[in-house]
């Protein structure tokens, strides 16, 4: 599977950002696609995740009420409107695929995206 991040970018504390993950290759409708962000000098943290088959949808705790996932399968898409940002939302976020034991940690998926970098001003 091949993926790709984007829609990073500069916005002020409040404000709302959607990212979007597009998948190629085999049968990205099957996997569990997960968001992960990594800030300066941390390691990389569970931020959503669905299944999407069921499309059921998990989120950490720091973005309960404020993000949201969402799968378009048509076009092998998914993605993470981001509202209400904060300054600690600033980091790099990634989106990876795979069938995880555990979906919260990054170890069990098995693709990865390049990184999109979002940045959250006072």
């Amino acid at each position: 599977v091949q993926l790709q991040a984007s829609g990073g970018g500069l916005v002020q504390a409040g404000g709302s950002l959607r990212l979007a993950c597009a998948g190629s290759g085999r049968a990205f409708s099957r996997d569990v696609i997960g968001w992960f962000r990594q800030g300066p000098g941390k390691e990389r943290l569970f931020v959503s995740a669905i299944t999407r088959s069921s499309g059921t949808t998990y989120y950490a705790d720091s973005v309960k009420g404020r993000f949201t996932i969402s799968g378009d399968n048509d076009e092998d898409t998914v993605y993470l409107q981001m509202n209400s940002l904060k300054l600690e939302d600033m980091a790099i976020y990634y989106c990876a695929a795979g069938r995880p034991y555990n979906l919260y940690s990054p170890r069990g998926y098995n693709d990865w995206g390049r990184g999109t970098l979002v940045t959250v001003s006072s």
